[in-house]
């Protein structure tokens, strides 16, 4: 074959708000709960000697027909990506009113505030009472989620599961974490198909065959629980099926290398590691975080690669929450502030849980 050589031009455009369960990270990887970067236009030429020509979406590509083997690859990632254009966009519906609080549940220090609190740098390490209250968190917050699950099923909506979420968690004498967090509406994250995370419950009907992660925080005497899955809606086609699975495994691998003493950036090896083994990309701009009477703290937990200094504490409480996706691992934010899809609209998927490093190793809070 013809050497192939690739005369690739970007444009990048401007910072963009964001918040929520991201943390900052003052590095070169420019991550942070305000720090946005979102490409503008991306040019890729490839040149080089052929017979056949394709253009498509901006991009030109000169070379040799194909055949064989390399022909059977060709057809079957255009069947795949078939299957992807074949889905809809996400599309927005409506938001409901926002849901009422009983006035003796406890409220989190930033309910009521114009914005979302500052991230604080400090990692939360537990004594003998906030691991028994962390505990009772997230034991309630998995509670949560496993309901939350059972929803999952065509034609129900968004909405349907965030008025679900919000009773069982009042129910409990708990206070949904998201829900006047900043300007968040509601009370838990519902991220569909193409959207990192983030997304707003509204008006919109799971269709058969949709991905959909739930990402339930709930703050509880004080302390906060925080975990979430991706569950599968009706009958979901094998590569989105496949992209879960991996994801899931990604969480358990990473929490393998938890303990005391040991290096936050082993999690992001061994998730990286595993995502190159399917040429799935890892969403860089969302992060794991420090987690306990404070929704959100340091560590800033990376799921990539990285040379980060830091290591985990005896009695610390953290996340661990990896995003990996189809496609790019860009992430293009609506107008709502909230919800980032994929740029190209290839489908991601999550898992989380909230943990507790031990003398022996780590604890899952949330199961």
């Amino acid at each position: 074959m013809a050497p192939l050589a690739a005369a690739v031009t970007a444009k990048w455009g401007t910072a963009a708000r964001h918040s929520l369960p991201t943390a900052s990270l003052k590095t070169a990887y420019n991550l942070s709960s305000s720090f946005w970067i979102q490409p503008s236009s991306l040019k890729i030429a490839y040149v080089g000697r052929g017979r056949r020509i394709e253009r498509a979406a901006g991009i030109l590509i000169l070379a040799r027909k194909k055949s064989g083997f390399a022909e059977l690859l060709f057809n079957r990632r255009n069947e795949q990506e078939g299957l992807q254009q074949q889905r809809p966009r996400l599309q927005r519906g409506r938001v409901s009113p926002r849901l009422d609080v009983p006035t003796n549940i406890p409220r989190p220090p930033y309910v009521g505030l114009p914005k979302e609190p500052e991230f604080v740098d400090d990692y939360q390490i537990q004594d003998t009472e906030g691991i028994a209250g962390m505990r009772a968190a997230g034991k309630l917050a998995a509670a949560v989620l496993n309901h939350a699950g059972t929803l999952v099923k065509p034609g129900v909506t968004t909405d349907e599961i965030d008025k679900a979420v919000h009773q069982m968690t009042i129910e409990a004498g708990a206070y949904p974490s998201p829900l006047g967090y900043g300007t968040f509406p509601k009370s838990v994250c519902t991220s569909v198909n193409e959207c990192i995370c983030h997304g707003i419950p509204d008006s919109r009907a799971l269709l058969d065959g949709d991905i959909i992660n739930i990402d339930v925080t709930v703050y509880l005497n004080g302390y906060h629980g925080d975990t979430s899955k991706t569950f599968l809606c009706g009958n979901v086609t094998d590569e989105a099926k496949q992209l879960v699975e991996v994801t899931r495994e990604a969480l358990d691998k990473a929490i393998a290398v938890c303990g005391p003493g040991e290096e936050f950036r082993k999690i992001g090896k061994v998730i990286n590691d595993l995502a190159d083994k399917y040429k799935y990309g890892v969403v860089r701009n969302f992060v794991g975080h420090g987690v306990g009477k404070i929704f959100h703290s340091g560590p800033s937990v990376l799921h990539f690669r990285n040379n980060e200094p830091g290591r985990m504490q005896l009695n610390q409480t953290f996340t661990i929450e990896p995003m990996l996706t189809m496609g790019s691992i860009k992430g293009r934010m609506w107008d709502d502030r909230w919800t980032v899809v994929t740029e190209d609209g290839s489908l991601t998927a999550q898992f989380e849980h909230t943990l507790l490093i031990t003398e022996t190793g780590v604890e899952i809070l949330t199961l």
